[in-house]
């Protein structure tokens, strides 16, 4: 390796080698100790197969006796317009069943247990109420927002929809 190297460079290219991995390996030494005395950092959760559970849906009962009873279905509760609305939304199935969640007779209600509050459809002064009262429709979605002042009811709450004799209970605020 040294053989074209004149005599005395040999030992200082040989000091300056033995130099550098000294530097290299203190430096090393530390970062090890930085490394340590640094609380540890928290590991990014693995990705493996996605999970098909739901912790905030209702049971596919629940869901089979709305779509039968009731006929409708995908029954949400969202919270929108930074909590201060709580909009709650649903698909048609049979229109027949589903004419007295639009029934304009019934004030539809939100109870939320957790809170202890019971939440109502306000009525603007040129909009009228914050929900559609139309003939329902086999195929469409329909909503109705709910007054939520004060932000008393959280996502993750689950609360309780009541319109007339209808009663969505355990719905998950999203």
């Amino acid at each position: 390796m040294f053989r074209n190297v004149v005599p005395g460079t040999k030992a200082m290219l040989l000091a300056g080698v033995l130099a550098s991995g000294i530097a290299v390996s203190s430096a090393g030494a530390q970062s090890a100790a930085a490394a340590q005395s640094v609380a540890p950092v928290a590991k990014p959760p693995v990705a493996g197969a996605p999970s098909h559970y739901q912790p905030n849906r209702f049971s596919r009962r629940a869901e089979l006796h709305y779509g039968l009873v009731w006929g409708v279905e995908s029954l949400s509760v969202k919270w929108t317009e930074s909590g201060e609305i709580i909009r709650f939304a649903y698909r048609v199935l049979d229109a027949d069943k589903a004419k007295a969640l639009n029934d304009k007779k019934f004030e539809p209600s939100l109870i939320d247990p957790q809170a202890g509050v019971k939440l109502v459809v306000p009525s603007l002064e040129k909009v009228g109420q914050l929900r559609q009262s139309s003939t329902p429709q086999a195929g469409r979605a329909y909503w109705m927002a709910f007054s939520n002042k004060g932000r008393l009811v959280k996502r993750g709450d689950r609360v309780s929809v009541v319109i007339g004799q209808f009663r969505a209970d355990g719905l998950v605020v999203e």
